[in-house]
């Protein structure tokens, strides 16, 4: 699952860059307005990356990050509970 999200997260910052650096370099040539258009579509996708590179699964423990054994056992008494 963590290599999911943070494939997602890069390929998102990748075609933010692109557009950016496109708008910028190549598209300015022709359309200024183009290019201005292309920067607020890529101004939009960083934080969209955020989101998506953070957002958890429905398995993953992201309240108990702490690796305390105490903790996880407590943990999955409340599970085992959660379940029943």
């Amino acid at each position: 699952m963590y290599a999911r999200r943070r494939r997602n997260y890069f390929v998102l910052m990748g075609v933010c860059l692109t557009l950016f650096v496109g708008a910028w370099s190549v598209v300015r040539l022709w359309s200024v307005p183009v290019a201005v258009g292309m920067c607020l579509v890529a101004m939009v996708i960083p934080p969209l990356a955020a989101i998506v590179g953070n957002r958890r699964g429905p398995d993953d423990h992201w309240w108990d990050e702490s690796g305390d054994p105490e903790s996880d056992r407590w943990w999955d008494e409340l599970d085992r509970h959660d379940h029943r």
